[in-house]
């Protein structure tokens, strides 16, 4: 399994938000602050699901986010 991790120093989230931000039109917080439309992390996601992949975030409102990716090595690379 290869992990990548992207690190961020943005507004963060509540944990109780974390699986839902990777769902359409969801996005962190509903206030002034936040702008997009909520697409992005659903389509990261169903595009490492059909790879065979997993994404998740890990977070702190006001400090940051973590997001991951984890993607399955392929057998016949070296």
């Amino acid at each position: 399994m290869t992990r990548l991790l992207i690190e961020d120093n943005g507004i963060g989230m509540d944990s109780t938000r974390a699986a839902s931000i990777f769902h359409l039109f969801e996005q962190p917080r509903q206030d002034s602050e936040t702008t997009g439309g909520g697409i992005g992390l659903a389509i990261v996601r169903r595009g490492v699901e059909r790879m065979g992949g997993r994404v998740g975030v890990e977070s702190t409102p006001g400090v940051g986010s973590s997001f991951w990716i984890e993607l399955r090595k392929d057998p016949e690379s070296p």
